[in-house]
């Protein structure tokens, strides 16, 4: 495996790790949002993942992630009774989206963490090709 191989796959990571953060993000923005239908409540967005493989048969390697799609949450739609909201319905009530903002912080952390460790082994693969270099002296 080449050393430029991991510049690569840490790369397609933290790019991954910024479309879950955006993701989160935009999540969090929505949780206070109503709507008139459920139809047109906002639902929790995540994205999917799927691994980059590269070489054929047992020579298979990883060489990193991607983001295949962004799917929604099939959770169901909150409602609350609402009635001098101007977006209630005929009965009342707004519709909520489906969104955790507990689990939406937790996701956040948790991205954050997994990009700050991409940065390390950026880091760290770089200064080993600096050490590498310095034997020549």
């Amino acid at each position: 495996m080449s050393f430029f191989r991991i510049f690569d796959t840490a790369g397609s990571a933290m790019s991954a790790q910024s479309v879950r953060l955006n993701t989160t993000a935009s999540n969090l923005a929505n949780a206070d949002s109503v709507s008139t239908t459920p139809e047109g409540a906002y639902r929790a967005r995540e994205p999917v993942f799927a691994t980059i493989q590269q070489g054929l048969g047992k020579e298979r390697e990883g060489a990193g992630v991607r983001v295949t799609g962004i799917s929604e949450s099939a959770q169901p739609i909150g409602s609350r009774f609402e009635p001098g909201n101007p977006l209630a319905n005929a009965d009342g009530y707004v519709f909520t989206p489906n969104v955790n903002p507990v689990d939406e912080l937790v996701n956040m952390i948790s991205a954050s963490r997994a990009y700050q460790n991409d940065v390390e082994v950026m880091n760290s693969a770089k200064q080993l090709m600096l050490k590498t270099l310095d034997l020549g002296k």
